[in-house]
């Protein structure tokens, strides 16, 4: 029996020696290394390997790892949003730059969707519909790479609401968290607003006390619906909005995330707002920077000015003369990376969607970028791209997993919201409706006339047909 016992030990130690020597196991190192150097999709499917593999890639060193990496190897990815007026509603996507079809993130039913702000993966944005009595804006974090999103708690009811509410997406490096900065402005004519702050790990808001800058004004941020949530970005902490100053100037105002304090920054003489023609704010190279496209029609010359130690230093692109046949007089920068610089001018062929994107380090000429919209549209016609962004990939979350209190944020994918819609109102009142003799473009509530212009700017942008006309009398005539 003691030799046969011997034999079974030494067969068992013979055979686990062979497993390591057929198997041998990779130095946790290499496999950081690998995994670091790997796309997002790539790595969603190593976390069903086991659980200890599970455990590393969800943990916070290898996403802050990863994504240094993704930056370093410029792995970038596309994030679109369009609207389809024959379903009316809002589509979201990623697109990574190697032709594949594009991935359907989320849908929206109606309303009008804010220009996003992207940061460390992550994509932020708010949608704007009108609920009766009044318009509500609402706050979505998502991250494209990973399909996960979750949309911000209201911080307010109903009955407190604000004039206009504008949402700015930032990260505080003293932490390592993402913020949301809130600003509620209560009342244009007394020039109040109320400031709020979301973190990304606590999920709550809190309301700060904080003065603005001397000399500055909340209604100079203007109307939400317009220009209010079109420039922002965040850098080295500070959230920078970009606002109209008098005579067509435009400024920068500043919002430190660790000393919850606004500054004022002016820009040089150049900078201007004509018209349509309005600066963007941009981040490159760790720095903020304004671009100026309001001479590209005489000149095809584009300005850059970037913010390099207290100084602004101006840089101008020359665009080949081939960029007005390639994308017509309404050239727009989209948004601007180290190397590109996308323009607002896609045409849609079949189920293929062509981009101008200029190579501004290295070619310095224009190439088409096109996105395979594969079968999401029942009719590419009715498809209008409302915007594109550059977004780095990362494994960044949008919630702290560690962290099960009953305050977090439900997280989702693949989303489709509707909008409760709340019926109209029965309206007894004697005020006249339209009659037949009223011109086309005028309508008639009371003893007012609206232009159709003017319903579509009370309407949220989306015209009158979009709204019952009970609800709008009730939205005109409280």
């Amino acid at each position: 029996m003691k030799m046969e016992t011997q034999e079974e030990e030494q067969s068992t130690t013979t055979d686990a020696q062979l497993a390591k020597k057929v198997n041998p196991v990779l130095p946790s190192e290499i496999i950081e290394e690998i995994l670091s150097r790997l796309p997002v999709k790539s790595i969603l499917r190593f976390t069903s390997v086991s659980k200890p593999w599970l455990s590393y890639i969800s943990d916070q060193s290898f996403t802050q790892l990863h994504r240094t990496r993704a930056t370093t190897l410029r792995r970038i990815a596309f994030f679109l949003s369009a609207f389809d007026s024959s379903t009316r509603k809002n589509y979201f996507f990623s697109a990574a730059d190697d032709g594949e079809p594009l991935t359907l993130l989320m849908t929206l039913d109606g309303g009008y969707i804010t220009e996003a702000q992207h940061l460390n993966g992550l994509v932020c944005f708010s949608f704007i519909y009108f609920s009766y009595p009044r318009f509500q804006a609402d706050a979505f974090v998502l991250n494209p790479s990973t399909h996960k999103f979750f949309k911000l708690p209201c911080p307010y009811s109903l009955m407190n609401y604000a004039k206009e509410t504008c949402y700015y997406f930032g990260f505080d490096e003293s932490r390592n968290e993402h913020k949301i900065l809130m600003i509620r402005l209560r009342d244009l004519r007394a020039r109040t607003a109320e400031i709020m702050i979301y973190s990304m790990s606590n999920y709550s808001w809190r309301t700060i006390d904080v003065e603005p800058p001397v000399g500055f004004t909340w209604d100079r941020l203007g109307d939400r619906l317009g220009n209010s949530t079109k420039a922002s970005v965040c850098v080295n902490s500070v959230v920078y909005i970009g606002v109209d100053r008098h005579r067509n100037s435009f400024d920068i105002l500043g919002f430190d995330l660790r000393r919850e304090k606004f500054s004022m920054i002016s820009t040089p003489e150049g900078v201007v707002v004509r018209g349509f023609y309005r600066p963007r704010i941009i981040e490159i190279n760790g720095s903020i920077g304004v671009v100026c496209y309001n001479y590209m029609k005489k000149s095809n010359e584009m300005y850059f000015w970037i913010l390099q130690n207290g100084v602004w230093v101006r840089e101008i692109i020359t665009l080949p003369e081939s960029w007005v046949e390639l994308a017509g007089p309404a050239l727009e920068p989209l948004d601007v990376n180290m190397d590109d610089i996308i323009f607002y001018k896609s045409k849609v062929s079949g189920s293929v969607m062509s981009m101008p994107i200029y190579d501004k380090m290295f070619s310095r000429c224009f190439k088409s970028m096109q996105f395979n919209l594969g079968h999401q549209f029942p009719c590419s016609k009715t498809v209008r791209l409302n915007q594109i962004k550059f977004y780095a990939e990362s494994m960044v979350s949008v919630t702290n997993t560690t962290d099960s209190s009953p305050q977090a944020p439900l997280v989702t994918s693949a989303w489709s919201i509707r909008r409760k819609r709340t019926p109209a109102r029965r309206v007894t009142s004697t005020r006249p409706i339209r009659t037949k003799r009223t011109p086309a473009c005028f309508t008639e509530w009371g003893s007012k006339y609206f232009t159709e212009s003017t319903l579509k700017r009370k309407c949220g942008g989306f015209g009158v047909s979009t709204y019952p006309q009970g609800k709008i009398r009730q939205m005109i005539h409280p």
